[in-house]
């Protein structure tokens, strides 16, 4: 084959660990932070876990400012509301504290708090050199600290943020949003009702099988890709069953963010897919990840049916690639994930909205199969 020429990209310092969530106000201060603002959701904000933080940040003279309108799938209208509070408090970075959605938004939020009145955060989409619009220096520092163990933005230089006039999501990229640190510690994740636990571990998953199948050239990126999905396999289960079980949860967080690290070779189908589902239904994303992704193997076996043979016998399932699929089937199974998009509340009567939004997502470009209109619709179809 010839020789491509390509960029590759490798995600920040990360402290990982059990308990390490006590060095936050070092990182912090570390990052030139002396007035943070703490962004998470309204379920974690009156929880231990964000409570103990805020008090340590307190304790360490970097104030208590909290933000927590955070929608489960953030909009660019809690963008605004997130901004004001960055803004009326005087604040010098952010930290991302929760699930995906908590780490999007506040990565959004100290994008645009400080960048020019016109430049709208839509301008900054991820395509061709969007990001460059946007002035690097005027981008607030942000430490991530994830409570979840699915979506990876931890480690990732975009956020998803939902159009709330048009229920389109889009992928906002710039290379200044990568956290300054990430803090991993498994400890936070203990709390996680068993469902959350399930969707946010096939997102994982999902991430780690799509950047697997993904035909670009990125050899790193496969390798970890290929070990991600061996650790949610071996790990997932266990996590789910026993929720205090600290060497799953930690092996969990680690497949995490190998499946976003990775995901930089490419999504697919199941992205495409699942986020105009959730962007229209305001479903659970890697819930819908896990509802689509046998349906997506079928439809692109055709092109990965070798691949995931490969990657079958590495994590020990024998059967080749009905062995793999029956594999994710049991996977489901074991962790109550819903069989079908109708079972999510998916009508037939919305699938030509949903296959026009699919094919407009990014994902679909790394799809090992080329989603056409009639493909994409079929493949709703079959997802029903």
């Amino acid at each position: 084959m010839s020789v491509p020429s390509v960029n590759w990209s490798y995600p920040t310092a990360i402290k990982f660990g059990p308990g390490r969530i006590r060095e936050l106000a070092d990182h912090a201060r570390a990052a030139g932070m002396a007035r943070p603002l703490f962004v998470t959701d309204r379920g974690l904000a009156a929880l231990p876990i964000a409570t103990a933080a805020l008090d340590a940040l307190e304790a360490a003279g970097l104030g208590r400012a909290l933000f927590a309108g955070v929608d489960p799938n953030p909009t660019e209208a809690n963008m605004a509301e997130g901004i004001a509070a960055f803004r009326a408090g005087g604040h010098d970075g952010v930290i991302a504290f929760g699930g995906g959605s908590a780490l999007d938004l506040a990565k959004m939020i100290a994008l645009m708090a400080r960048q020019r009145p016109d430049l709208s955060v839509w301008d900054l989409e991820d395509v061709g050199d969007w990001w460059t619009r946007a002035d690097a220096a005027a981008i607030a520092p942000v430490i991530a600290v994830p409570t979840t163990a699915g979506t990876g933005s931890e480690v990732g230089r975009a956020g998803v943020l939902t159009n709330s006039a048009t229920h389109r999501k889009k992928i906002i990229f710039h290379p200044g949003l990568m956290p300054k640190v990430t803090i991993c510690d498994p400890e936070l994740t203990v709390g996680m009702p068993p469902a959350i636990t399930a969707g946010t571990g096939m997102d994982a998953l999902a991430h780690c099988l799509e950047a697997y199948c993904s035909p670009f050239f990125h050899p790193m990126s496969q390798g970890i890709a290929l070990e991600g999905m061996r650790l949610v396999f071996a790990n997932l289960p266990a996590a789910y069953r026993e929720p205090g079980n600290i060497e799953a949860r930690a092996n969990m967080m680690a497949a995490a963010a190998m499946g976003a690290v990775a995901f930089q070779k490419g999504l697919g189908a199941i992205h495409s897919l699942s986020h105009p589902v959730g962007a229209v239904y305001n479903t659970h994303h890697g819930t819908t990840n896990a509802v689509v992704m046998p349906f997506v193997l079928d439809a692109n076996r055709p092109a990965i049916e070798d691949r995931i043979a490969r990657a079958a016998a590495y994590l020990g399932i024998a059967g080749g690639f009905d062995g793999f699929r029956a594999a994710v089937m049991d996977l489901r199974a074991a962790l109550a994930i819903p069989p079908t998009l109708t079972a999510l509340g998916v009508e037939a009567s919305r699938l030509d909205d949903l296959t026009a939004m699919a094919l407009e997502d990014p994902s679909c470009g790394g799809n090992p199969v080329p989603m056409t209109r009639d493909w994409t619709r079929a493949l709703f179809e079959a997802c029903l």
